[in-house]
């Protein structure tokens, strides 16, 4: 069991949210388009950060937990990519406007790690006092991938976000953005944005992806401390990777596929520890392992889904959706 001292947890998690301040400042008091070159060092930067923190957590605690911790951020980072899909769907649904999306990304991304941090100690606590947790959590993992393969081409509905739905309903929205402002006042009455809309969206997503990641990453290892630092460090280079790879976010026309290769294996690993916990006749998945299935699935997912943009450019990825949409009346429009 990993022996984590109260100074660790304070010195980690006190650099994430300094990193976070210092990311929110910037793009908070200096709103603008974030360009290639910005996007490209944030990003190596963030990875970079990562990878040290990694290194250093290996040959402090051992290499079977750095092991832990690589596979849990390479996990992590995976599913952050497709959190992208969906913000991008959000952005352009909304049609917010370039210099305020950085803003956006950002709140997003911290609710993301709180929530995140909530559902992380109440898994823990559920593996932790209840060992059938752990086949529950397979299953919930089982069903996402086979929910996420059947609908990889569809996209999730910003129309079908019941908290979306019941804001437009219920509070009244300006249709303008104004200079990036979450409420306004127009007569003398308050109005909320659109920019207040979007990240209600974004939340609510959140708390989706949240549901799938943290289970996902409990069949990596049940040290709570990775679990959060691999998820705090996946997350917080997201701002620069969405603008880093907005582009080739369509090319990954197999992205959903592979992610729902991975949850349904990491899934089958929940289960089978459920099963040694039972009777220790029964397998287990180790780490290493999982962190080889992991990258080589998203390796020759990545792969196959240049060379198939390439042959086919009017090809285009989708984030994937977790239930299906009735097609489209052509006879509209």
């Amino acid at each position: 069991m990993l022996d984590v001292t109260t100074t660790a947890w304070l010195v980690t998690c006190g650099v994430v949210l300094a990193l976070f301040a210092i990311d929110l400042g910037y793009a908070v008091a200096r709103p603008h388009a974030v360009g290639f070159r910005e996007a490209a060092l944030a990003s190596t930067f963030y990875i970079a950060i990562a990878v040290a923190f990694g290194i250093v957590f290996g040959t402090i605690a051992g290499w079977e937990f750095g092991g832990e911790y690589f596979a849990g951020y390479i996990l992590e980072k995976s599913l952050s990519v497709d959190n992208l899909f969906v913000f991008v769907v959000i952005m352009t649904t909304f049609a917010v406007p370039q210099e305020h999306q950085q803003k956006v990304l950002l709140i997003g991304i911290f609710a993301a790690l709180l929530l995140r941090v909530v559902f992380i100690m109440l898994g823990a606590t559920l593996l932790e006092t209840f060992s059938i947790m752990f086949l529950l959590f397979g299953l919930l993992l089982i069903f996402t991938a086979i929910q996420l393969f059947r609908h990889r081409e569809e996209d999730p509905s910003v129309e079908d976000n019941v908290v979306v739905s019941v804001a437009r309903k219920h509070l009244p929205v300006t249709d303008e953005y104004h200079e990036g402002k979450l409420t306004t006042r127009i007569d003398g009455k308050r109005f909320f944005t659109p920019l207040f809309l979007v990240l209600l969206a974004i939340g609510s997503v959140d708390i989706l992806f949240a549901l799938d990641s943290i289970p996902a990453i409990f069949g990596i290892t049940d040290e709570v401390f990775i679990v959060f630092a691999a998820n705090a460090f996946a997350l917080l280079g997201l701002r620069a990777l969405f603008f880093l790879v907005t582009g080739l976010l369509d090319r990954l026309v197999y992205l959903s596929t592979g992610l729902a290769i991975v949850l349904a294996f990491i899934g089958l690993k929940l289960g089978l520890h459920w099963g040694h916990l039972q009777n220790d006749a029964v397998p287990e998945i180790s780490t290493t392992f999982s962190l080889a299935v992991i990258g080589v699935v998203l390796t020759i997912t990545t792969i196959a889904s240049l060379i198939k943009s390439k042959r086919d450019p009017s090809v285009k990825a989708h984030a994937g959706s977790l239930r299906g949409h009735p097609p489209k009346d052509s006879s509209e429009g």
